[in-house]
């Protein structure tokens, strides 16, 4: 009884200094989003005649808000933009990395190996390194500055085939006994993708989107790179940093502060709606295929 009651203490001790470190790390954590928040909320006006040496604002405000739904600013143009590519390239990239993966875990050709050998180490080299030969290509197509927008769909989907290793290794935990049976059926390749195998592959499909969502929601310098000088086809990581580039820094930077509560918003309800399966396709899909 006494070793018992001794275990659990240990249990008991080791589990408090386990949430007391979780907690500190997640204030340590939370906290810059919290005065990112706040100074959302600060008014210009009132508040920053001079510097301030408080956290919390003396007078809260929708003055950041209001402006970016002015006529004076193009937030709504910017968002849009991010928004429009985001989505796009989410799905098509999603449909790409599906049929190159089913392709790849299913069928048996000439060249398998040697393509996905070659691929892997394509994509040991960073993208960065064609910048200057991807940006010159476009611009023959008219696809940058005032055609930035489709310009950066077309290269962020162009490569998304070199991306096939995590929905593949998934695929691959599918017993290939029912492709077999549906063959016996008189069932066509594509009939058992997309009948069988995408409601099987459900959450590898949701990683799939979450993670092509959030590359150009997030991209700052291959965008730049081809939205240069056109601030119609900025999106918002672009146009805000741009803000806090000015003379006037103090008066953008609340500004700055609410464009960046707003761009989180879309990313912050969908993984909290589909966390679930993000993980679920994160450790199904990590297996050697």
């Amino acid at each position: 009884m006494a070793k018992e009651a001794s275990m659990k203490r240990r249990r008991a001790v080791g589990n408090a200094i386990t949430y007391i470190v979780l907690v500190i790390i997640s204030i340590i954590w939370l906290f810059p989003l919290f005065c990112l928040v706040v100074q959302s909320f600060r008014s210009y006006v009132t508040e920053f005649g001079g510097m301030v040496n408080y956290l919390l604002p003396k007078e809260f405000s929708l003055d950041s808000y209001k402006f970016l739904f002015s006529e004076e600013c193009q937030f709504v143009k910017w968002y849009g933009n991010t928004l429009t590519i985001a989505a796009a390239v989410a799905v098509l990239q999603t449909l790409v990395v599906i049929c190159v993966s089913y392709a790849l875990s299913r069928m048996r050709f000439k060249g398998r190996k040697a393509l996905m050998n070659f691929w892997l180490i394509l994509g040991m080299f960073p993208g960065f390194l064609t910048m200057i030969c991807l940006y010159f290509l476009l611009k023959q197509f008219g696809l940058t500055q005032a055609g930035a927008v489709p310009g950066l769909i077309l290269i962020t989907v162009a490569s998304s085939g070199m991306g096939y290793y995590v929905f593949k290794g998934y695929m691959d935990t599918i017993p290939k006994s029912l492709d077999e049976a549906a063959r016996i059926d008189g069932a066509t390749r594509a009939q058992i993708l997309y009948i069988m195998m995408l409601p099987l592959t459900k959450p590898i499909i949701i990683y799939t989107a979450l993670t092509a969502f959030m590359a150009p929601w997030c991209d700052y310098i291959f965008a730049s790179y081809v939205a240069l000088g056109h601030s119609d086809s900025y999106n918002v990581a672009v146009a805000m940093f741009r803000w806090v580039k000015t003379n006037d820094y103090q008066g953008f930077f609340t500004r700055f502060c609410a464009g960046g509560i707003l761009v989180a918003v879309p990313v912050t309800i969908l993984f909290m709606c589909l966390q679930k399966y993000y993980v679920e396709g994160v450790t199904g899909g990590a297996v050697k295929g």
